[in-house]
C-alpha cells in the first residue's frame, strides 16, 4: 500500500473508532436515564482507562516492532492473544469481585468484565493491522463495529439498565473481533507464541505504561484539583475549551498510535527526523486554523455546542488555540523520538507533565481561569522544545555514525544497532 494511502486509511480509522465512542455516548444517554447513564459513563470511564494501559502495553510497543516479515506477523498475533489472555483474566477477576454485590453499578461493572476481551482485543487488532502496514483492513473492522454497536443500541427501549447497554455495546462488538481475527490468521496463523517475552524486564509497554499515567493523570486532576480548592468555573471553562478540539485529539491520538509504522518505511533517520518535522507544521497549522474557524462562530452556533459554557470558553480560545499548535509540535516530536530512540521518552512525559501542572496552577494564581489555560499553553509549548532539542541531538548522533537504541521492543532486552540500520 503506498504511504499517502495508509495514512488517509489510519487517520480514518482513528476517526472512526472516536466516533464510536462518541456516538455510543450519546445513544447511551437518549434511552437510559440519568441515574442509570451516570452509571454507564462511571463504567464507561473504566474502560477507557483500561483501553489506555492496554494500548500502552502491548499497542504502542507493537507499532514499534522491527525484524523480518515472519517476526513482524508473529509479534502481531502475540500482542492480540496476550491481550485477549489477560482481558479475560481482569474480566473474570472484576466480575468475581462484582457477582456476590448487590446494586446497579456493581452490576455494570460485571457486565463489563464479561465482555472486556472483546472490546480490548478489537483495539489491540488495530495495531497489529498497522504494524502489517494493512490499516485498511483496521479500517473495515471498525466500520463494521460501529455499525454493529449503534445498531444495537438504536433497538433497546427507553429505561434499559445500565449493566444491559454495558452488555449490549460490549457484546455487538464481537462481529468485528471475528472479523478482524479471521483477516489476521491469513498474515500470522502459525508463527508462535511466547507469550513470556511481553513480561520481561526489557519490555518497552512498562514505560508506556507509566507515560499513559502521567501524561493523561496528572493535567486533568490538578485541574479538577483548582475546581475544587478555587473556582469551580475553572473546570467548565477548560474542559468545554478543550472539548472544541476534539477533532484534533483524533488527528494527535492516530499521529502517536500509528505513525511509527509508516515512518518505519523511510530509508534511514534522517527522513524520518524530516518526515515528523513536516507532520509538525501541518498538524501545528491545522490546529491554528481550527482555532480561527472557532473563534469566528457566531454566538448562537457555539451555544448549540456547548451552552452556557461557551462564552467562557470562547475567551480561551487564543491560549487554548496555541496550546494544541504547540502540543502538535511536541507530539510529533515524541513520535520521532519513538523511532529513534523510545527509552528517552519516558523522562520529557514525566518531567514536563509536571511542569504543566505548575504552570497551570502558577498560570491560576497571577490570572484566574485565562492564566490558567496560557500555563497549560506554556506547558505544552517547553515540551515541544524540549522534544524537538533531543530529536535533534539524537538526529546528529545518526549522522556522525554513533550507535543508535533499537525501537525493538520484544522480546528479550534492547540491543545496540548501527546508525540507519
Amino acid at each position: 500500500m503506498r504511504a499517502r494511502t495508509a495514512i488517509a486509511c489510519s487517520v480514518a480509522d482513528q476517526g472512526v473508532a472516536a466516533l464510536t465512542n462518541i456516538l455510543v455516548l450519546v445513544s447511551a444517554a437518549r434511552i437510559s436515564t440519568v441515574a442509570d447513564f451516570a452509571r454507564f459513563s462511571a463504567v464507561y470511564l473504566v474502560f477507557t482507562v483500561l483501553l489506555g494501559i492496554s494500548g500502552a502495553y502491548t499497542g504502542q510497543p507493537l507499532v514499534l516492532r522491527r525484524g523480518d516479515d515472519e517476526e513482524v506477523r508473529g509479534a502481531c498475533r502475540l500482542s492480540v492473544a496476550f491481550t485477549l489472555l489477560a482481558a479475560a483474566a481482569l474480566g473474570s477477576l472484576l466480575a468475581g469481585i462484582c457477582l456476590p454485590l448487590s446494586g446497579a453499578t456493581p452490576a455494570a461493572l460485571l457486565a463489563l468484565g464479561v465482555v472486556l476481551p472483546v472490546v480490548l482485543g478489537q483495539d489491540t487488532m488495530r495495531y497489529a493491522f498497522s504494524t502489517l502496514h494493512l490499516p485498511h483492513l483496521a479500517l473495515a473492522g471498525d466500520v463494521l463495529r460501529l455499525a454493529c454497536v449503534l445498531g444495537a443500541l438504536a433497538v433497546q427501549p427507553h429505561g434499559v439498565s445500565a449493566a444491559r447497554l454495558v452488555a449490549v455495546w460490549g457484546l455487538a462488538t464481537l462481529p468485528a473481533l471475528l472479523l478482524s481475527a479471521a483477516l489476521l490468521a491469513r498474515t500470522a496463523a502459525g508463527t508462535p507464541l511466547r507469550l513470556g517475552a511481553l513480561l520481561r524486564r526489557g519490555h518497552l509497554g512498562r514505560r508506556f505504561v507509566v507515560e499513559f499515567g502521567v501524561g493523561n493523570a496528572t493535567a486533568q486532576l490538578s485541574v479538577l484539583g483548582l475546581g475544587t480548592v478555587g473556582d469551580p468555573l475553572v473546570v467548565g471553562a477548560l474542559r468545554g475549551a478543550t472539548t472544541l478540539f476534539g477533532p484534533l485529539n483524533v488527528l494527535f491520538g492516530s499521529a502517536t498510535g500509528f505513525g511509527p509504522p509508516l515512518l518505519g518505511r523511510l530509508a534511514d533517520d534522517r527522513r524520518r527526523i524530516r518526515a515528523a518535522a513536516v507532520l509538525a507544521a501541518v498538524l501545528a497549522a491545522t490546529a491554528a486554523a481550527w482555532a480561527v474557524t472557532l473563534a469566528l462562530l457566531p454566538e448562537p452556533a457555539g451555544r448549540r455546542l456547548l451552552g452556557d459554557t461557551w462564552p467562557t470558553a470562547a475567551a480561551l480560545l487564543p491560549a487554548t488555540g496555541s496550546q494544541y499548535a504547540a502540543m502538535a509540535v511536541a507530539t510529533c516530536g515524541l513520535l520521532a523520538l519513538r523511532v529513534l530512540d523510545p527509552r528517552t521518552t519516558l523522562a520529557v512525559q514525566v518531567v514536563f507533565s509536571f511542569t504543566a501542572v505548575a504552570l497551570l496552577i502558577g498560570g491560576y494564581v497571577l490570572g484566574g481561569v485565562p492564566g490558567a489555560a496560557w500555563g497549560l499553553c506554556l506547558g505544552s509549548v517547553c515540551k515541544a522544545l524540549a522534544t524537538w532539542g533531543r530529536v535533534v541531538r539524537l538526529g546528529r548522533r545518526a549522522v556522525a555514525g554513533r550507535p543508535t537504541v533499537s525501537a525493538d521492543p520484544a522480546p528479550g532486552p534492547v540491543r545496540p544497532k548501527s546508525a540507519g540500520s
